[in-house]
Protein backbone atom coordinates (compact mmCIF):
# COMPACT_ATOMS: atom_id res chain seq x y z
CA UNK A 1 0.00 0.00 0.00
CA UNK A 2 1.59 3.29 -1.24
CA UNK A 3 1.52 6.05 1.52
CA UNK A 4 2.33 9.86 0.81
CA UNK A 5 3.89 12.02 3.69
CA UNK A 6 1.76 15.25 4.40
CA UNK A 7 5.12 17.36 3.25
CA UNK A 8 5.14 15.73 0.10
CA UNK A 9 1.57 16.26 -1.03
CA UNK A 10 1.82 19.77 0.03
CA UNK A 11 4.86 20.08 -2.15
CA UNK A 12 3.22 18.34 -5.41
CA UNK A 13 -0.04 20.49 -5.00
CA UNK A 14 2.30 23.57 -4.94
CA UNK A 15 4.12 22.62 -8.19
CA UNK A 16 0.97 21.65 -9.89
CA UNK A 17 -0.36 25.32 -9.12
CA UNK A 18 2.85 26.70 -10.47
CA UNK A 19 2.71 24.79 -13.87
CA UNK A 20 -1.25 26.00 -14.05
CA UNK A 21 -0.33 29.28 -13.38
CA UNK A 22 2.66 30.02 -15.47
CA UNK A 23 0.67 28.05 -18.78
CA UNK A 24 -2.29 30.17 -17.87
CA UNK A 25 -0.22 33.11 -18.17
CA UNK A 26 1.70 32.10 -21.32
CA UNK A 27 -2.26 31.53 -22.93
CA UNK A 28 -3.07 34.96 -21.80
CA UNK A 29 -0.34 36.44 -23.35
CA UNK A 30 -0.69 34.32 -26.58
CA UNK A 31 -4.01 35.85 -26.55
CA UNK A 32 -3.38 39.75 -25.55
CA UNK A 33 -0.75 39.65 -28.40
CA UNK A 34 -3.01 38.44 -31.52
CA UNK A 35 -4.68 42.02 -31.99
CA UNK A 36 -1.15 43.31 -32.42
CA UNK A 37 -0.29 40.86 -35.09
CA UNK A 38 -1.29 43.33 -37.78
CA UNK A 39 -2.48 46.89 -37.35
CA UNK A 40 -2.84 48.98 -40.19
CA UNK A 41 -3.78 52.42 -40.42
CA UNK A 42 -6.67 54.36 -42.35
CA UNK A 43 -5.97 57.64 -43.56
CA UNK A 44 -9.73 58.28 -44.77
CA UNK A 45 -10.92 57.30 -41.44
CA UNK A 46 -8.28 58.24 -39.29
CA UNK A 47 -7.85 54.97 -36.86
CA UNK A 48 -6.94 51.56 -36.67
CA UNK A 49 -8.95 49.18 -38.49
CA UNK A 50 -10.93 46.95 -35.86
CA UNK A 51 -10.79 43.36 -36.40
CA UNK A 52 -13.86 42.73 -38.33
CA UNK A 53 -12.66 44.95 -40.55
CA UNK A 54 -8.96 43.71 -41.16
CA UNK A 55 -11.06 40.12 -41.89
CA UNK A 56 -13.35 41.46 -44.24
CA UNK A 57 -13.69 38.74 -46.98
CA UNK A 58 -16.31 38.59 -49.77
CA UNK A 59 -15.94 35.56 -52.29
CA UNK A 60 -18.12 36.19 -55.54
CA UNK A 61 -16.96 33.17 -57.76
CA UNK A 62 -14.03 30.81 -57.86
CA UNK A 63 -12.13 30.64 -60.97
CA UNK A 64 -13.50 28.19 -62.44
CA UNK A 65 -17.11 29.59 -62.06
CA UNK A 66 -15.88 32.71 -63.29
CA UNK A 67 -14.29 31.21 -66.15
CA UNK A 68 -17.75 29.65 -67.21
CA UNK A 69 -19.36 33.28 -66.96
CA UNK A 70 -16.37 34.55 -69.18
CA UNK A 71 -16.70 32.03 -71.55
CA UNK A 72 -20.93 30.86 -71.71
CA UNK A 73 -21.26 30.03 -75.03
CA UNK A 74 -17.32 28.11 -75.28
CA UNK A 75 -17.62 24.45 -76.53
CA UNK A 76 -13.88 23.87 -74.12
CA UNK A 77 -12.39 26.42 -71.23
CA UNK A 78 -8.80 24.98 -70.96
CA UNK A 79 -6.59 26.68 -68.17
CA UNK A 80 -2.79 27.07 -68.82
CA UNK A 81 -0.01 29.18 -67.05
CA UNK A 82 1.36 32.23 -68.56
CA UNK A 83 5.45 32.29 -67.83
CA UNK A 84 7.43 35.64 -68.42
CA UNK A 85 11.19 35.77 -68.91
CA UNK A 86 12.86 38.95 -67.25
CA UNK A 87 13.20 40.11 -70.65
CA UNK A 88 9.05 39.63 -71.07
CA UNK A 89 8.61 41.30 -67.65
CA UNK A 90 10.21 44.33 -68.70
CA UNK A 91 8.26 44.64 -71.70
CA UNK A 92 5.15 44.00 -70.25
CA UNK A 93 5.83 46.92 -67.35
CA UNK A 94 6.63 49.51 -70.19
CA UNK A 95 3.59 48.88 -71.94
CA UNK A 96 1.43 49.22 -68.56
CA UNK A 97 3.49 51.82 -66.97
CA UNK A 98 4.24 50.31 -63.57
CA UNK A 99 6.01 47.36 -62.44
CA UNK A 100 4.84 44.36 -60.53
CA UNK A 101 6.63 41.36 -58.42
CA UNK A 102 4.35 38.62 -60.48
CA UNK A 103 6.16 36.63 -62.56
CA UNK A 104 3.16 34.26 -63.96
CA UNK A 105 -0.24 34.18 -64.39
CA UNK A 106 -2.84 31.79 -65.01
CA UNK A 107 -5.11 31.73 -68.06
CA UNK A 108 -8.30 30.45 -69.18
CA UNK A 109 -8.83 30.26 -72.89
CA UNK A 110 -12.49 29.55 -74.03
CA UNK A 111 -12.37 27.61 -77.39
CA UNK A 112 -15.56 26.46 -79.99
CA UNK A 113 -14.29 24.29 -82.21
CA UNK A 114 -11.14 24.55 -83.11
CA UNK A 115 -11.62 28.26 -82.91
CA UNK A 116 -10.15 30.56 -79.80
CA UNK A 117 -13.23 32.47 -78.29
CA UNK A 118 -11.16 34.79 -75.60
CA UNK A 119 -8.28 35.10 -73.11
CA UNK A 120 -9.36 35.81 -68.90
CA UNK A 121 -6.50 36.29 -67.09
CA UNK A 122 -6.46 36.13 -62.92
CA UNK A 123 -5.52 39.21 -62.04
CA UNK A 124 -4.31 39.90 -57.80
CA UNK A 125 -3.73 43.66 -57.27
CA UNK A 126 -3.54 45.48 -54.02
CA UNK A 127 -6.60 47.25 -53.09
CA UNK A 128 -6.71 50.44 -50.37
CA UNK A 129 -4.78 47.51 -47.45
CA UNK A 130 -5.46 44.43 -49.36
CA UNK A 131 -5.05 42.41 -52.30
CA UNK A 132 -8.35 42.30 -54.42
CA UNK A 133 -8.66 38.71 -56.65
CA UNK A 134 -10.47 39.11 -59.94
CA UNK A 135 -10.57 37.87 -63.59
CA UNK A 136 -10.10 40.00 -66.77
CA UNK A 137 -11.97 38.40 -69.90
CA UNK A 138 -10.24 39.47 -73.40
CA UNK A 139 -12.31 38.73 -76.44
CA UNK A 140 -10.71 37.41 -79.82
CA UNK A 141 -10.11 40.73 -81.52
CA UNK A 142 -8.75 42.38 -77.79
CA UNK A 143 -10.72 43.68 -76.16
CA UNK A 144 -12.45 43.54 -72.21
CA UNK A 145 -15.31 41.48 -73.09
CA UNK A 146 -15.84 40.94 -69.29
CA UNK A 147 -14.42 41.89 -65.48
CA UNK A 148 -15.76 39.66 -62.51
CA UNK A 149 -14.35 40.70 -58.77
CA UNK A 150 -13.57 36.57 -57.27
CA UNK A 151 -12.51 38.27 -53.68
CA UNK A 152 -12.80 41.36 -52.27
CA UNK A 153 -10.61 41.64 -49.10
CA UNK A 154 -11.96 45.53 -48.39
CA UNK A 155 -14.09 46.67 -46.10
CA UNK A 156 -15.17 49.50 -48.44
CA UNK A 157 -15.40 49.91 -51.67
CA UNK A 158 -17.00 46.48 -53.46
CA UNK A 159 -19.03 48.60 -55.33
CA UNK A 160 -16.24 47.24 -57.99
CA UNK A 161 -17.96 44.33 -58.37
CA UNK A 162 -21.06 45.73 -59.73
CA UNK A 163 -21.98 45.81 -63.12
CA UNK A 164 -22.79 49.14 -62.69
CA UNK A 165 -19.23 49.71 -62.33
CA UNK A 166 -17.13 47.15 -64.74
CA UNK A 167 -19.15 47.75 -67.79
CA UNK A 168 -16.99 50.96 -68.04
CA UNK A 169 -14.03 48.24 -69.20
CA UNK A 170 -15.93 46.44 -71.86
CA UNK A 171 -14.68 47.56 -75.34
CA UNK A 172 -11.33 48.49 -73.93
CA UNK A 173 -7.67 47.65 -75.63
CA UNK A 174 -4.40 48.46 -75.34
CA UNK A 175 -4.75 51.79 -77.08
CA UNK A 176 -7.09 52.94 -74.15
CA UNK A 177 -4.97 54.59 -70.85
CA UNK A 178 -7.99 53.12 -68.28
CA UNK A 179 -7.63 55.88 -65.70
CA UNK A 180 -9.29 57.21 -63.60
CA UNK A 181 -10.92 60.81 -64.61
CA UNK A 182 -9.50 59.32 -68.41
CA UNK A 183 -11.95 56.58 -69.29
CA UNK A 184 -12.89 55.40 -66.11
CA UNK A 185 -15.07 56.80 -63.56
CA UNK A 186 -14.08 56.64 -59.87
CA UNK A 187 -16.17 55.40 -57.15
CA UNK A 188 -15.75 57.86 -54.31
CA UNK A 189 -14.11 56.34 -50.74
CA UNK A 190 -12.90 52.98 -53.40
CA UNK A 191 -10.09 55.16 -55.42
CA UNK A 192 -7.40 53.06 -54.67
CA UNK A 193 -9.49 49.87 -55.41
CA UNK A 194 -10.57 51.37 -58.87
CA UNK A 195 -6.63 52.07 -59.59
CA UNK A 196 -6.19 48.75 -58.75
CA UNK A 197 -8.35 46.89 -60.84
CA UNK A 198 -8.00 49.65 -63.72
CA UNK A 199 -4.00 48.86 -63.65
CA UNK A 200 -4.94 44.89 -63.33
CA UNK A 201 -7.17 45.11 -66.96
CA UNK A 202 -4.38 47.48 -68.40
CA UNK A 203 -1.84 44.58 -67.84
CA UNK A 204 -4.39 42.07 -68.28
CA UNK A 205 -4.95 43.66 -72.21
CA UNK A 206 -1.04 44.17 -72.85
CA UNK A 207 -0.62 40.38 -71.80
CA UNK A 208 -2.78 38.70 -74.38
CA UNK A 209 -1.49 41.38 -77.15
CA UNK A 210 1.57 40.63 -76.65
CA UNK A 211 1.60 36.66 -75.90
CA UNK A 212 -1.63 35.17 -77.87
CA UNK A 213 -2.91 38.17 -80.55
CA UNK A 214 0.61 39.44 -81.58
CA UNK A 215 2.17 35.43 -82.37
CA UNK A 216 -1.10 35.23 -84.50
CA UNK A 217 -0.60 38.40 -86.25
CA UNK A 218 -3.89 39.91 -84.78
CA UNK A 219 -2.10 42.41 -82.07
CA UNK A 220 -1.29 46.01 -81.88
CA UNK A 221 2.34 47.94 -81.64
CA UNK A 222 0.45 51.22 -80.05
CA UNK A 223 0.01 50.89 -76.79
CA UNK A 224 -0.66 53.77 -73.97
CA UNK A 225 0.95 53.36 -70.98
CA UNK A 226 -0.48 54.31 -67.34
CA UNK A 227 2.22 56.58 -66.52
CA UNK A 228 0.00 58.83 -64.65
CA UNK A 229 -0.31 55.52 -61.90
CA UNK A 230 3.34 54.37 -61.45
CA UNK A 231 4.33 56.61 -58.66
CA UNK A 232 1.37 55.23 -57.26
CA UNK A 233 1.89 51.66 -57.40
CA UNK A 234 5.19 51.74 -57.10
CA UNK A 235 5.03 53.13 -53.85
CA UNK A 236 2.62 51.21 -52.85
CA UNK A 237 4.66 47.33 -54.19
CA UNK A 238 7.90 49.74 -52.73
CA UNK A 239 9.57 49.73 -56.50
Amino acid sequence: MLTFSHSSIIQKLFMASIILFLAGANISSLHAAEPNLEKIWDHELKRWLNPEELGHMEVYFTEDEAATVMFPESGNIRRETLSLTAEQKVLVEQGIGWKFPETSFTVYIGETQGKTDGYAIVQNTIGKHRPITYMVGIDAEGEVANFEVLIYREARGNEIATKRFNYQYQGKDVRDPIRINRDIINISGATMSVRSASAGVKRVLVLVNEFYLKPLGLGTNTMVAGNAEKGFFESLLGF
